[in-house]
């Protein structure tokens, strides 16, 4: 009984997440296979490298907050204690709604200064302006979904999720239809446009799924869940931002030095001897069509790894060894061969997808060097969240660290000589030495 009522959360969150993340990377695949034939290989990587400043104002505003609120009202399950949990959600939504705000209004003002001297391309500036008005929308779901995966709801964020690629997906090609009719030349902005239009649609349904949550253990009776003394707000602002501020300074570091990385590709590309287009066709060849490729099977341990977490963290505080061990055998186990069968498909396939998919022998090539990347990044993935689950989070943060130093230093090194193998290169050796230093800190419970 014990184990069933255990592992059932994660057997049912898993199923859900996972069926919820193939269908949005699904949508999400064939969405870029659109954009790249309408926008050609330059204009992807001209989208892509707005990403790096995405990331990083998520980690800054809200990454560390959701997991915060997680665990927070991670209780409210057994305790009925609701109004703490409403307390929790609100006092966090409060913090990362100014940090959004603010870093909405940094990004809008400073697009130009941005786009010049940290992305070092000036046709990025416009698509800033309007992708920093997704910050907040962005906040909003955010906090609400890491209230429902802390009350192992799944539902509501793989709803979220989906209806933000549907809607992001549809709105663009009505976007593009309404061009074509007018006789207007569709431009990438038009994309950014309709990631904005699905963060607000992200947005609306969170909100509507908590206030039905809501409605539903608390009648019409909003007023009795948040406390009107300052000192229980303080008291739960404080509690938050002791776990939300170590994850948000790593989160960060992180996804600044991934910014680094993202930016300097194609600078290094120029070195090697490309031009400005070639290199932005290439980097937005590996980043917009190779890379999603290889990491759409991820849906299924993503999924896992989200839930993995609060079992790994629950049977660490019951000394429950056997859990902990049973979790990395299986983890160590199921990723390689899930690994081993996606590489195996890539490199018979990779070729034949490149041209099929995205008209693009260049995007075969990386797919099959980056097939390598399965057993590694999936063995990887899931031992990160059980070291988490087990409270190591400095270790995993040290690990990504080391990783992305490694491949840094063959983005600054290897590019300039072999072009962009030497990059390819460099993601199979960071990813190595990520899965091995991972094995290495579980070792004890194999």
């Amino acid at each position: 009984m014990l184990r069933i009522r255990k592992t059932s959360p994660l057997i049912t969150g898993t199923i859900i997440l996972t069926a919820t993340g193939f269908l949005s990377r699904f949508i999400g695949f064939f969405y870029r296979i659109f954009l790249s034939r309408l926008f050609g290989a330059e204009g992807m990587g001209i989208y892509q490298l707005i990403s790096p400043v995405l990331a990083l104002s998520f980690a800054l505003t809200v990454a560390g907050m959701q997991t915060a609120i997680s665990k927070y009202v991670a209780g409210e399950t057994i305790t009925r204690d609701y109004r703490s949990s409403a307390l929790h959600l609100a006092a966090g939504f409060a913090l990362s709604m100014s940090l959004s705000l603010l870093c909405m209004a940094g990004i809008y003002c400073q697009a130009d200064a941005i786009a010049v001297h940290l992305l070092m391309e000036e046709r990025t500036a416009p698509l800033l302006r309007i992708i920093a008005l997704s910050i907040p929308m962005a906040t909003v779901h955010s906090c609400i979904n890491g209230y429902f995966y802390g009350i192992r709801k799944t539902t509501v964020p793989a709803i979220c999720q989906l209806s933000e690629q549907i809607v992001r997906v549809g709105s663009v090609y009505l976007i593009y239809y309404f061009c074509l009719k007018q006789g207007m030349v569709p431009t990438i902005s038009f994309a950014v446009v309709g990631l904005v239009i699905g963060e607000s649609a992200s947005m609306l349904v969170s909100l509507i799924a908590v206030r039905a949550h809501f409605d539903h253990v608390v009648p019409k009776n909003y007023g009795a869940l948040l406390p009107r003394r300052l000192s229980c707000w303080t008291c739960a602002g404080r509690n938050l931002l002791r776990l939300a501020v170590p994850l948000s300074l790593n989160r960060v570091i992180i996804n600044f030095l991934q910014s680094v990385e993202a930016i300097f590709i194609p600078n290094r590309l120029m070195l090697y001897g490309c031009d400005n287009a070639a290199a932005l066709s290439v980097y937005g060849t590996l980043t917009g069509m190779s890379l999603p490729l290889i990491l759409f099977p991820g849906a299924i341990t993503n999924s896992i790894c989200v839930l993995l977490l609060p079992i790994v963290s629950e049977a660490d505080a019951a000394d429950n060894r056997h859990t902990i061990r049973r979790a990395v055998h299986q983890s160590i186990r199921y990723g390689f061969l899930l690994g081993i069968v996606f590489t195996g498909i890539f490199l018979c396939l990779g070729r034949f997808l490149g041209n099929f998919l995205y008209q693009s022998e260049l995007a075969g090539n990386f797919i099959l060097v980056l097939s390598f990347l399965c057993p590694l990044m999936y063995i990887a993935s899931t031992l990160n969240s059980i070291l988490n689950g087990l409270g190591k989070t400095g270790l995993t943060f040290l690990f990504s660290m080391l990783s992305l130093m490694v491949r840094l230093g063959f983005v600054f090194l290897g590019i300039p000589v072999w072009g962009i193998h030497g990059y390819l290169w460099g993601l199979l050796a960071s990813q190595a030495v990520q899965t091995l230093l991972c094995m290495g800190a579980v070792r004890k419970y194999r």
